[in-house]
């Protein structure tokens, strides 16, 4: 259930190139046309407006954008209009270049395995080849330490089969597994690692509600073993597998609560999620904290930065 809301008749890429270059010209920039155009288009028409702002100008939009703009406006409005897999791919890029990776910069990779189709993690590992000359596997190796290295690369080199495709027998051996490994405090077991980054996410929530049938708490409520951080780790890689919103949802109230806000953590939760499940988030948002999404990010952000991120929730006025 996506939030971002496109206008019924939607301009040719070149209208919407004119009027994004009209917005850049002149004293000042017109924030709001920027908002207005990139901010009611999907992925593929924003592909098509940065292709033919290319073709008419001679300049990348992407350039442009950034010498426009500024703050924590300039950076989610830049990150909203790369294309999905080279967006994941920069995020991935700039997690492992932190110097203390701790689960919080981490996170991101298991949301593009686990809250992601298959076809876009792999349209991710393209992406990251072509735009850094490895591959996301091999940064993962150098720059990752165990334990988390070995779930990592586990999960991002996988291709789950994306059909519906249970079976209720399997779900319940490999919650027995599960659980023989959690009760022997393993969590860097081969059947947790190859059960988790291997099954289809169908597949995968059936065994999750095995588990919970067979022994009366959820399978993240039993991981209280080992490693701190692969505690938390498994514990994204769950949420994201049996409910992304869930995870979602904290990732918007953990970064606008407390001292400050965190806005490259909001700007990733609502930014990715807007063509996919944003309305979701919205609902489990509600229904954890007692409070409303929107209601929470107006408060914490302002200007032009909380105008683009509403208009992303859906609530700006749509594009003409």
């Amino acid at each position: 259930m996506a939030s971002l809301k496109l206008p019924e008749v939607v301009p040719s890429p070149t209208q919407d190139s004119e009027r994004l270059r009209k917005a850049f010209q002149g004293y000042g920039t017109d924030e709001k046309a920027v908002i207005l155009v990139l901010g009611h288009r999907n992925a593929q028409q924003r592909k098509e407006i940065r292709e033919t702002y290319q073709q008419l100008y001679n300049e990348s939009l992407i350039d442009r954008l950034n010498s426009e703009l500024s703050g924590d406006f300039r950076n989610a409005v830049i990150l909203w209009s790369y294309d999905p897999p080279e967006r994941h791919a920069g995020l991935a890029k700039d997690a492992l270049k932190a110097k203390k990776k701790g689960t919080k910069h981490l996170q991101v990779l298991v949301e593009i395995a686990c809250a992601s189709t298959p076809n876009h993690l792999v349209a991710v590992r393209q992406a990251y080849c072509s735009l850094f000359d490895c591959s996301l596997e091999e940064d993962i190796i150098a720059s990752v330490a165990p334990p988390l290295r070995k779930l990592l690369v586990s999960l991002v080199s996988s291709f789950r089969y994306d059909k519906v495709a249970v079976n209720l027998e399997v779900a319940k051996e490999e919650a027995s597994k599960l659980h023989e490994a959690i009760n022997c405090k393993q969590l860097e077991d081969d059947h947790i690692i190859w059960i988790l980054s291997t099954r289809n996410f169908f597949q995968l929530r059936e065994t999750f509600a095995c588990y919970n049938n067979l022994y009366g708490n959820t399978l993240e409520q039993d991981i209280k073993c080992g490693n701190g951080d692969l505690e938390s780790l498994l514990h994204m890689v769950i949420w994201c597998i049996d409910c992304p919103e869930k995870h979602f949802a904290k990732v918007v109230r953990d970064s606008i609560v407390g001292f400050g806000t965190d806005e490259d953590s909001l700007n990733r939760a609502i930014v990715t999620r807007a063509e996919i499940d944003l309305l979701k988030v919205r609902f489990e948002y509600a229904n954890v904290y007692k409070t409303s999404l929107d209601d929470d990010v107006i408060g914490d952000t302002s200007g032009n930065y909380r105008d683009f991120l509403m208009t992303l929730l859906g609530k700006g006025s749509e594009g003409e």
